[in-house]
């Protein structure tokens, strides 16, 4: 047994002055639950609108990604804890005051909302997968489990029948969701990084952006993809103003959120927040976005992918340098 004698509170490696308690599980959590979040609203949304023949990747093909992004989510955040195999008890309580608590349950509806969604049009999107190997290795049997388990069946019938009321569901609890994960943040007001309320809907915003770009790869029509860059566009714009109004935010309060604030300008978070974040994350394929809207031929991928990677990155980079600013005692 290895023994320390401590002879001061101060300088413990990994407790002070820095307390980095949250790996790479969070910030992916983060990121796919976001992602999940505006695919699922932009699906609701759009079948709201009657635009299902305009839309049929938004609606029908894209939602297929969100429950896969949110199993592994919820596999990384239950690898994060120290006792994994307690994670059921955060569902034995509901507290009103914890955003975890908001957040626990919230998944768990979503999770079962986002999987009724494109199973009701599970027979509608055969033709969109049989020239692929999904289709005979994963798509096609779950048809055929449709069709021949009773059970499954009935859950077919419900979600076909009730698809607008699972669409504002759908609306309303992906709104919560991808406000949420900005929310799990701000809620340590112990971090004045993340002790700003600009958080909850910067990550919605990011979120809306990159299940937008999503919709975007996915697409197979021309309108969809345009429309659909067009939302982008405006969506990366309220992201660039809420990212400015946040580091305005910090500069005109205490010494504290000005000392976070620091970090990305001039400090070690500088290079990489505004160069990878939002130069090549936001900038690049907006500037991207908007010359195919004048006509230049780019593929919606390279756009969509820059958006996808700068989403990931903000996450992780937001996690990381959260944990290094502190409250001075």
């Amino acid at each position: 047994m290895k023994e320390e004698l401590f002879v001061s509170g101060r300088n413990i490696p990994f407790i002070d002055p820095v307390l980095h308690v949250w790996h790479w599980h969070i910030p992916l959590y983060l990121f796919l639950g976001g992602l999940a979040a505006g695919l699922i609203f932009f699906s609701a949304f759009s079948y709201l609108r009657g635009k299902e023949q305009i839309y049929p990747s938004a609606i029908k093909i894209a939602p297929l990604i969100a429950p896969i992004a949110i199993a592994i989510g919820l596999v990384a955040l239950i690898l994060d804890l120290k006792h994994p195999l307690y994670f059921w008890r955060l569902f034995t309580a509901f507290r009103l005051e914890s955003p975890m608590s908001w957040g626990a349950w919230t998944l768990t509806v979503i999770f079962a909302t986002s999987i009724l969604w494109p199973l009701s049009y599970i027979k509608e999107i055969q033709e969109y997968f049989k020239e692929s190997k999904f289709w005979t290795a994963v798509f096609k049997p779950i048809v055929n489990m449709v069709e021949k388990i009773k059970l499954l069946s009935v859950i077919y019938e419900f979600s076909v029948k009730q698809r607008k009321a699972l669409a504002w569901s759908n609306i309303f609890l992906s709104i919560i969701l991808g406000v949420y994960t900005g929310i799990l943040l701000s809620a340590f007001n112990a971090r004045p990084l993340w002790n700003t309320s600009i958080l909850g809907p910067l990550f919605l915003t990011s979120g809306l952006s990159t299940g937008a770009a999503a919709i975007m790869w996915i697409a197979k029509t021309h309108i969809e993809k345009v429309n659909f860059s067009k939302i982008d566009l405006m969506l990366i714009a309220v992201e660039l103003f809420l990212i400015i109004h946040l580091f305005m935010g910090f500069m005109a309060s205490s010494a504290v959120q000005i000392e976070a604030a620091q970090l990305f300008l001039g400090g070690e978070f500088t290079v990489i927040f505004w160069i990878g974040v939002v130069a090549m994350g936001l900038v690049f394929p907006a500037f991207l976005e908007i010359m195919e809207l004048f006509g230049y031929k780019i593929p919606a991928s390279i756009s969509a992918l820059f958006i996808l990677a700068g989403g990931l990155l903000f996450r992780f980079i937001m996690v990381d340098a959260g944990q290094i600013t502190r409250y001075l005692y």
